[in-house]
């Protein structure tokens, strides 16, 4: 009985050791190559051909079509990828992934992979410590590499010391074996074990180790099912990041699904001939001599054929989501447009996505100022007060936006991040502290505003009026300005350090105006009293958008602006 739990637990270690070397070398890859990938992923996905062909480059390099497809989900959620480009990529992802059962069909099972991964230990280990990030990227890579490997030779040490393939037999015994159900039984079974391992490059090492170990009543028709199966199952993990994502995410997960099941579907209808027919390609053109191969080839056949088949009904297929999944409301008045609990798979995406969700808080601020201007053009009390309850609102926005986007990226410091994104993370926690502020300031004038209209029994002068209409002007360039240079950061922002200096020469000239103003007996000194309170409330408001713009002066994002161009 012992020897059984730990025959259990040793399978189930193995499996982990397979899955943890997955992620640690796609982590590690992505991170050596993160920026190239992403260029790469906005660059060639114009094109439905070119999207498809991108999706098959990039998983095959990062071996996980569920991190591809995640973060093309992420593109679309931050308004970097349409929701057509988004499904070439995402057919072209399917194709990549079958790379890891063709590689593990050739060496996986036929070479002690292991024992080459001991000695690539040793090499990654000193890059793993390495103080330059690249250097320990390429470490992590090949630590995930051999991790991957030993966790296979592993996981067929465990099956074997278990008598798994006594067991699958046994359980088939009492299933029909000509049965088209039987079929359908495994296809559901490889979807329901994807789902649960969220890793379909896990089962498919899983199918290929007992399809080697030519289980009675487990042949290769058994072992295709199982396959089909799995290319369900891989839609759950993109399924599953786009559920607190937004219309558009989860439209590009949706069709992701609706891809895989349509192919399986297609391919029920014709299964017995498709069998026959990767058989006698594999066993003619390409030789035999290695029962695995049919299975990879089938994989491969499957998705390649149903991405032709498909290709040209990408509109269709973004159609059919959008009408199955509607655009809501609330969608456009959302208070965070751009990211969400659910989307922390990949940090350094993520960085891009607080980014964009920085820029929207800036979009808002920009927006709320534009209500101060509104306030000072009304006289109906009614239109008045129902503006300054929109800055109200506005306020309590920025503040909650401050909360969130932190929150946000205090999850993703949590995860391996590169030296440059950590430094930039602490930059972004600076910009929407600024940014709070600045609403804080917009509140202040539109409290000004409304304080003079409720005490004050003097109207402004003209001139004031003048000078108080320029200073906003003022003010409003800043926050033109400071919205281009967080979209494109500059090391040395000037026409924002220009408009800052005017700004504060301006509010000296009015301030010593109106001091000689008031002792002239022109206006009230009540009056002044607001005057001077709106004027140096501007000024500061000015502070904060320098504030913004020179914290994110040094942003280290090549590849955001050329992923936003």
């Amino acid at each position: 009985m012992m020897e059984l739990i730990i025959n259990i637990f040793s399978l189930v270690g193995s499996l982990a050791l397979f899955l943890f070397g997955m992620k640690t070398m796609s982590e590690g890859l992505e991170k050596f190559a993160g920026d190239r990938l992403r260029s790469i992923l906005a660059a060639m996905t114009k094109n439905r051909v070119m999207g498809v062909l991108t999706g098959v480059l990039i998983t095959a390099l990062i071996q996980s079509s569920s991190a591809t497809t995640v973060m093309v989900v992420s593109f679309v959620n931050a308004g970097l990828m349409t929701l057509g480009q988004s499904i070439g990529v995402i057919m072209g992802a399917n194709i990549g992934t079958t790379v890891t059962a063709w590689i593990i069909s050739a060496v996986g099972f036929k070479v002690n992979i292991a024992a080459f991964a001991i000695p690539l230990l040793a090499i990654g280990m000193p890059l793993i410590f390495s103080g330059k990030g690249n250097r320990k990227s390429i470490g992590e890579f090949i630590f995930g590499f051999s991790f991957l490997f030993m966790g296979l030779s592993f996981l067929q040490e465990a099956a074997t010391a278990m008598n798994i393939g006594d067991m699958v037999a046994g359980m088939l015994a009492h299933v029909p074996q000509d049965s088209f159900l039987t079929i359908l039984l495994f296809v559901i079974v490889g979807a329901l074990v994807t789902m649960v391992v969220q890793a379909s490059a896990a089962t498919m090492a899983i199918t290929l180790m007992l399809f080697g170990m030519h289980i009675p009543g487990f042949g290769f028709e058994q072992a295709a099912a199982l396959a089909m199966g799995q290319n369900i199952g891989t839609t759950i993990t993109a399924f599953m990041a786009s559920l607190t994502a937004n219309t558009q995410a989860r439209r590009a997960a949706l069709a992701h699904m609706f891809f895989n099941v349509f192919g399986v579907v297609a391919f029920l209808i014709v299964f017995y001939p498709a069998c026959h027919a990767v058989s006698w390609f594999v066993d003619s053109v390409m030789g035999g001599g290695n029962d695995l191969f049919k299975l990879s080839a089938f994989h491969t056949a499957f998705n390649i054929i149903n991405t032709l088949l498909l290709i040209g009904f990408v509109h269709q297929i973004e159609l059919l989501v959008c009408r199955v999944l509607p655009m809501k409301e609330q969608d456009e008045d959302y208070r965070l447009k751009f990211i969400s609990g659910g989307l922390l798979s990949t940090a350094e995406l993520s960085i891009m996505e607080a980014q964009k969700e920085i820029q929207n808080f800036a979009e808002r601020c920009h927006r709320m100022f534009g209500f101060v201007t509104d306030l000072m053009q009304t006289e109906d009390e009614v239109v008045f007060n129902k503006t300054f309850s929109r800055i109200e609102k506005y306020e309590n926005i920025t503040d909650s936006m401050e909360m969130e986007i932190a929150a946000y990226l205090n999850k993703v410091s949590e995860g391996r991040l590169s030296d440059a994104s950590k430094t930039q993370i602490q930059k972004m926690l600076r910009q929407i502290s600024e940014l709070e502020s600045i609403g804080d300031s917009v509140y202040n004038l539109g409290r000004t505003l409304n304080r003079h209209r409720q005490n004050c029994h003097d109207d402004f002068t003209d001139t004031q009026l003048q000078h108080m209409h320029t200073m906003l002007g003022l003010v409003d360039g800043a926050l033109v300005e400071m919205q281009k240079r967080i979209a494109a950061p500059v090391s040395r922002p000037t026409t924002s350090y220009n408009i800052e200096n005017e700004i504060n020469n301006y509010r000296t000239q009015l301030k010593n105006q109106n001091l000689h103003d008031v002792n002239s007996g022109l206006y009230g000194y009540q009056l002044g009293v607001f005057y001077v309170d709106f004027i140096s409330e501007c000024e500061k408001l000015g502070d904060y958008v320098i504030n913004v713009v020179q914290a994110g002066k040094s942003f280290n994002t090549d590849s955001l602006q050329s992923a936003t161009r």
